[in-house]
């Protein structure tokens, strides 16, 4: 008898999405380079059922893209390689476009929202990214209705509040990207205010915003100093 192939394994159905894990079956694709703020979304994305993918450049993202397509990505304002409103404008026409794309900034909303928006966001999260209904509502309202949840479902109060380990690494993580030339301190002045922001300090942002503000020539000298500071007062704590 001739030989045949073997027939193709049956496709897995895709898990259907309940009102405790309203987004079960879905991919997050998060291009974010703060682990604090990742690791927030990760916890959002784990408790809402999503499966989470991270890019933390513009580089991976497209390394990412090119295996698979996410049905949701977030995108961070600011990666350390390029612009997040080009990776945004490139999704937003891509042929396999993702379902749900959301930008995201530590910056402040007024600032950058209108500007994601006309990039091709659907919509916009403000950091700190913390609210679990609100994260599953920013995405739920751009997903077909054949993926959303049957039934009633019940807002969720939660919040989750990422491992303190992860600023800490945040914060050596912009101490090692003022030692790359390619990368400017005015780009680590910024990724710390966001990093403020998403750690809800008032003090830490006030001080950041005053530097990415400044007409310092370098500001690495400044940026080492407050590093420093809050590395040291995270070791007391």
């Amino acid at each position: 008898m001739p030989e045949t192939d073997p027939p193709n394994p049956p496709m897995m159905p895709r898990p259907v999405p309940t009102a405790q894990r309203p987004l079960l079956g879905q991919t997050v694709l998060l291009v974010e380079d703060s682990r604090y703020a990742s690791e927030a979304v990760r916890l959002l994305a784990l408790r809402s059922g999503a499966r989470i993918r991270r890019a933390d450049c513009v580089a991976s993202a497209e390394r990412h893209l090119g295996t698979y397509r996410a049905g949701i990505a977030i995108v961070d304002l600011g990666l350390p390689d390029g612009d997040g409103l080009t990776l945004i404008r490139t999704l937003a026409n891509a042929k396999q476009r993702p379902a749900a794309l959301l930008a995201t900034s530590g910056q402040a909303r007024a600032d950058v929202e209108a500007e994601a928006m006309a990039a091709g966001a659907d919509g916009f999260l403000a950091k700190p990214i913390e609210s679990l209904a609100a994260f599953q509502q920013a995405i739920l309202k751009h997903l077909p209705a054949e993926e959303h949840p049957r039934g009633p479902r019940a807002m969720p109060g939660d919040t989750v509040e990422p491992d303190p380990l992860a600023l800490s690494e945040d914060l050596v993580y912009a101490e090692r990207m003022l030692g790359d030339d390619s990368i400017a301190p005015s780009y680590v002045a910024n990724f710390l205010a966001g990093l403020a922001r998403t750690k809800n300090d008032a003090d830490f942002l006030a001080e950041t915003k005053t530097l990415a503000a400044s007409n310092i020539e370098d500001l690495r000298p400044q940026l080492r100093a407050l590093i420093a500071r809050r590395l040291g007062a995270r070791k007391v704590v």
